[in-house]
């Protein structure tokens, strides 16, 4: 499997409660309609939050990035699969909606996504 990490920042409008209602109640159906012809396997929604208890590990680290509101995570069986939504204009106008709805929670200038490939160590 491949997967597509997007770390996502929202947009300087939005309070953290309301990117992350967006994000798991709009977005998310958006993406689990289109995800047959996007061949899309899985999608993992992860939302940051605060607890006093855990800032330990953040400051221990001394980063000068702020925090992500959240990460997503996306899966396909192969680089072919991915690559083959091309050859589909259903697929494309997919991919162009999830874009379009994108842009109405997520600072996309301010969110990284990458390819990657697990490595499971425990």
């Amino acid at each position: 499997m491949i997967k597509m990490i997007f770390c996502l920042r929202r947009r300087a409008e939005l309070s953290q409660a309301a990117f992350q209602a967006y994000w798991r109640d709009r977005h998310a159906p958006l993406v689990a309609e289109v995800a047959p012809l996007l061949r899309i396997r899985r999608y993992v929604q992860s939302h940051s939050f605060d607890d006093p208890q855990l800032a330990g590990p953040v400051a221990a680290r001394g980063a000068i990035v702020p925090p992500y509101d959240g990460v997503a995570e996306l899966y396909w069986d192969s680089i072919e699969d991915l690559t083959a939504v091309n050859d589909s204009k259903e697929a494309r106008e997919a991919g162009r909606r999830l874009l379009e709805d994108e842009r109405n929670f997520i600072d996309l200038s301010q969110s990284p996504l990458f390819w990657v490939r697990e490595n499971h160590v425990i």
